[in-house]
């Protein structure tokens, strides 16, 4: 049996998601047309959310928009949801749906560090352990990560690690970027190929990434890799919504 709620409250929320998905103020008549009521009907759950102070209204009587208590509660729900443990969290749910071991990843002061790892469900030997530092170029991760950080942190990183050919490591990076994913074929362990997709936050800054690891015989179809890659944009995506990095 669902949890009894109290119907006017959640009547009345429908007029702050229309406040957070318009993301700025609005007039009465709009607002009230974006959360499907009418200007009547929205104007006094208006004045109390003012009270409450969740909705501040521009001082000529104009436009209604997100108060001060709502950004203090925004700022203490950021300060709550630690990107990676949330990350970390929807690792289970991701090793069922794909049958692959997945794995989080950040920018360590090494590179691309190995954070968290989760087995598939099937007997699979994969020698991938919390701490492991990956390779910038080799490894999908690597790639990934490197595609959305400052260029000049990661070519630092990556002639330490022996790259050559500028041009052609910042033309693979921006082809990286674009697809918005990252592939290797026995980059990562022999025998294994791997398919990372990147954390983003709200400046487009990858802050982790996300990987799944399963053999090569895993991918042949290109709809096997394409499903996957839906998989974990998917996961990738329902964290950044829980972290306010993209609009719902």
């Amino acid at each position: 049996m669902a949890a009894r709620g109290i119907q006017s409250i959640e009547v009345g929320g429908q007029l702050l998601q229309a406040l957070v998905r318009a993301g700025r103020p609005l007039p009465l008549k709009e607002l009230a047309l974006a959360a499907d009521m009418t200007p009547a009907k929205a104007h006094p759950y208006l004045v109390s959310y003012q009270r409450l102070g969740l909705v501040a209204q521009e001082s000529d009587g104009g436009r209604y928009g997100l108060g001060p208590l709502a950004m203090e509660l925004g700022l203490i729900s950021l300060q709550q949801h630690d990107p990676v443990r949330l990350a970390s969290q929807a690792l289970d749910a991701l090793a069922k749906q794909s049958g692959c071991t997945v794995a989080l990843a950040v920018w360590g002061n090494q590179g691309p560090t190995i954070v968290q790892v989760v087995e598939a469900p099937s007997p699979l030997h994969v020698s991938l352990r919390h701490g492991t530092v990956l390779n910038l170029a080799q490894t999908a991760t690597g790639q990934i990560l490197a595609a959305h950080r400052p260029s000049t942190e990661v070519d630092t990183l990556w002639r330490a690690q022996g790259g050559q050919h500028i041009r052609d490591w910042h033309a693979q990076l921006a082809a990286v970027a674009k697809a918005g994913h990252a592939f290797s074929d026995e980059g990562l362990l022999p025998g294994f190929a791997a398919l990372a997709v990147p954390g983003l936050d709200a400046q487009g800054m990858a802050q982790w990434a996300m990987l799944a690891v399963a053999p090569r015989a895993q991918w042949k179809k290109p709809a096997d890799r394409t499903a996957l890659r839906a998989l974990l944009v998917e996961a990738a995506t329902q964290v950044r919504r829980q972290l306010g990095w993209i609009s719902s």
